[in-house]
């Protein structure tokens, strides 16, 4: 009889149990918080992306804790394939793809970020769809021009055989418009001839002379 009521006693404690765990295990829902593995550019220059991002994840764990609450349903490794499971695991991949596709913004633009551009420069290739590069190369070519003016408006009067910087630079200018001139930085005929030819082409004052216009136009 004693061992009886034992017995009985366990099965009530046991059914006791498995009813307080339940309960546990439904209102306490396991690890579901979204963490990514990817590095993302936090002071991105469209705020408005970065707080839908926030709401994107905050919108996905919501989600994922109240399916678990609610109906008992892992979303993120689904136990079963009936039509409320289904439908669940279909609304979840919804959101998650709308966190990734915030997530791709992010991190691309972090990795621009360590390529040295700015959130501006990042603004315009994203509003112009240039890509990153046609961008350098563009940069670059801006730098170069304003290097050249800059040792244009720093050199002397150029004379006859005499060897310069910007001669040397003007003949690879001109041998990038089809001059076959020997590329050595010293101005003589050869040089100015092609300079003179170059001018004539576009409607220049054809002189030989290296001008402001006809620097202008060389670097165009």
């Amino acid at each position: 009889m004693k061992q009886l009521i034992i017995l009985l006693l366990l099965i009530i404690a046991g059914i006791i149990g498995y009813g307080q765990y339940s309960k546990y295990k439904r209102y306490n829902s396991p690890d579901v918080d979204y963490k990514t593995d990817k590095i993302l550019d936090l002071n991105y220059y469209n705020q408005e992306t970065l707080i839908n991002y926030h709401n994107a994840v905050e919108n996905l764990n919501t989600y994922v804790k109240l399916q678990w609450t609610a109906n008992e349903i892992d979303v993120r490794a689904p136990e079963s394939d009936d039509t409320e499971t289904t439908s669940a695991v279909k609304t979840y991949a919804s959101k998650l793809a709308t966190v990734k596709y915030y997530e791709s913004i992010l991190e691309n633009s972090k990795k621009l970020k360590e390529k040295g551009l700015s959130n501006k420069e990042i603004k315009f290739l994203e509003e112009t769809g240039t890509d990153l590069k046609t961008h350098l190369q563009q940069k670059e070519m801006v730098s170069y021009n304003k290097r050249m003016r800059a040792l244009f408006a720093d050199s002397k009067k150029i004379v006859y055989n005499q060897k310069t910087a910007l001669i040397f630079e003007v003949q690879k200018l001109l041998v990038k418009n089809g001059f076959d001139i020997a590329v050595d930085g010293i101005y003589r005929a050869e040089t100015s001839n092609a300079i003179k030819s170059f001018e004539a082409k576009n409607n220049l004052f054809a002189d030989g002379k290296l001008d402001v216009l006809t620097l202008d136009t060389l670097l165009k």
